[in-house]
C-alpha cells in the first residue's frame, strides 16, 4: 500500500511542476529554450525567427520600483536605444498574472513604454507566465542576453548594485552591457550569471 501511496504522491509533484508551479533552469552558455509570444500589437514572435542575432529578454513590471529606476533615470530606454541601433532584438516580457501588481492590457504596456520613451523591439504580456517559468525569470527586472548562435551568454541582474535608488545608477556596473560589448566584438563574456534583484515577478 505504502509503493501504491509513494507512486501518486510522485505523479502529483510532477503534475504540479507540469502546470507551472515551479520556475525552470537556464544554464549559462547552454542552447537558449525557444518561445512563441504574441505581441502587445497583436504579432507573434518566435526566438528562433532572431537566431543569427543577438537578444536581450528583459523582464519588466511597470508598478516595481526596482524597475520604474531604470525607466525613470532614462538607463533602460537608453540601453534599449543604444543595442537595437546596433541590431540587437530587445524583447520585454511582462508575466504578471491578471489582478497582480504589474498586469496591464496590451495598450497598458504600450502606454508605459511610449511614456518612459522605451523602444524595445516588442513587448509582450505573458500573463499564464508561460515563458517566464520557462526561463526561471524571478525578479523584475531579470535579465538574459541570448548570442546569434542561440546560446544564453548572460543571465541575471541588470547591474552590480542592488537598490531603487536612481543616484545609484552613476557608480553601478551594467552585466548587460558588459556581455554584449564583449560578445559583439568576439571576445568571453567575463560574467554570465549573477543573482537578479528587484520585485518578484507576480505570477
Amino acid at each position: 500500500m505504502s509503493k501504491i501511496k509513494n507512486a501518486f504522491i510522485r505523479i502529483f509533484v510532477i503534475l504540479i511542476l507540469i502546470s507551472g508551479g515551479a520556475l525552470a533552469q537556464v544554464v549559462s552558455n547552454q542552447a537558449a529554450p525557444n518561445f512563441t509570444l504574441t505581441d502587445t500589437n497583436g504579432q507573434k514572435h518566435s526566438l528562433s525567427d532572431y537566431k543569427g542575432k543577438f537578444v536581450v529578454l528583459e523582464w519588466f513590471n511597470p508598478d516595481c520600483p526596482f524597475v520604474k529606476k531604470h525607466y525613470n533615470s532614462g538607463n533602460m530606454p537608453k540601453l534599449q536605444k543604444q543595442y537595437t541601433s546596433k541590431g540587437v532584438v530587445w524583447l520585454s516580457v511582462d508575466s504578471s498574472a491578471a489582478g497582480e501588481e504589474g498586469s496591464y492590457p496590451p495598450q497598458g504596456l504600450n502606454k508605459f513604454m511610449a511614456g518612459k520613451g522605451g523602444s524595445p523591439t516588442a513587448v509582450f504580456a505573458d500573463a499564464d507566465g508561460r515563458v517566464g517559468h520557462l526561463y526561471g525569470a524571478q525578479t523584475t527586472p531579470h535579465m538574459f542576453v541570448i548570442d546569434p548562435k542561440g546560446t544564453l551568454i548572460y543571465q541575471g541582474a541588470i547591474d552590480d548594485t542592488p537598490s531603487a535608488g536612481i543616484e545609484d545608477l552613476k557608480t553601478a556596473k551594467n552585466y548587460v552591457s558588459a556581455a554584449l560589448d564583449a560578445a559583439m566584438n568576439n571576445k568571453p563574456v567575463a560574467v554570465s550569471t549573477t543573482k537578479s534583484y528587484g520585485c518578484s515577478v507576480k505570477y
